[in-house]
């Protein structure tokens, strides 16, 4: 996992840094506030960070409340490390944004344990992140009608939001997820074909269509015609 440190004490960074590595992590190291400030700023900052509470610049209880005043979907996991260890101290921290708190000097342990944790969180939020934009997409996909449509009385085209009028089925795709399959009624079938409606058949002495013989029906006269 990659995970930043700020640490402004030389020897205490390379310490750390030698631990983190060690355990495997990629480490990336600031000195002070303002560059773990910018750190976790950037696009690709990394997700878990370690920060000292006493630093030039910034202190790290201040890098956690500016941290936490933007709004992202994957908020990096902080864990202030410090020799501060009052229970006031450690409300502060938290109060502050922390994650968690580890006092110094750490325990080996103890400090890959809270890690660990860390490391949990942040595959969870980075999940649940991932199922938010699916959703949002989904949601994006839905397509509703609601309100009032005005229909043409004659024609039943539907004047749309631009004011334009357009073909009933052409809208109904547009705003749904409907789909269309082109037939035809009894009425349209002896009005417009009628050598194939069932009354043409009956007075030939043919036997009569079924009502569900529209589409056969229109599949025939769209086959003479070709």
């Amino acid at each position: 996992m990659r995970i930043l440190i700020a640490e402004d004490a030389p020897t205490s960074r390379r310490i750390l840094q030698a631990v983190l590595a060690r355990w495997g992590h990629e480490v990336a190291v600031t000195c002070d506030g303002d560059e773990a400030l910018q750190a976790l700023q950037a696009d690709d900052a990394p997700r878990l960070a370690i920060l000292d509470w006493m630093m030039p610049g910034l202190d790290g209880a201040e890098v956690c409340r500016r941290v936490r005043e933007r709004v992202t979907q994957v908020p990096p996991y902080i864990i202030l490390l410090t020799a501060r260890g009052a229970k006031e101290d450690v409300v502060e921290g938290l109060r502050a944004g922390a994650d968690d708190y580890v006092t110094k000097p750490f325990d080996n342990d103890e400090l890959c344990a809270r890690i660990e944790v860390g490391r949990r969180v942040v595959e969870l939020q980075t999940a649940l992140a991932g199922r938010v934009e699916e959703l949002q997409a989904a949601l994006d996909r839905v397509k509703t009608l609601h309100g009032i449509l005005p229909i043409c009385m004659h024609c039943h085209k539907i004047r749309n939001d631009h004011q334009s009028w357009e073909r009933i089925e052409k809208y109904i795709t547009l705003h749904s997820d409907a789909q269309f399959s082109h037939s035809l009624c009894p009425e349209c079938l002896e009005k417009h074909y009628p050598a194939s409606s069932p009354s043409h058949a009956e007075a030939d002495g043919e036997p009569s269509a079924g009502p569900a013989d529209g589409q056969d029906a229109f599949t025939r006269c769209n086959t003479s015609a070709e």
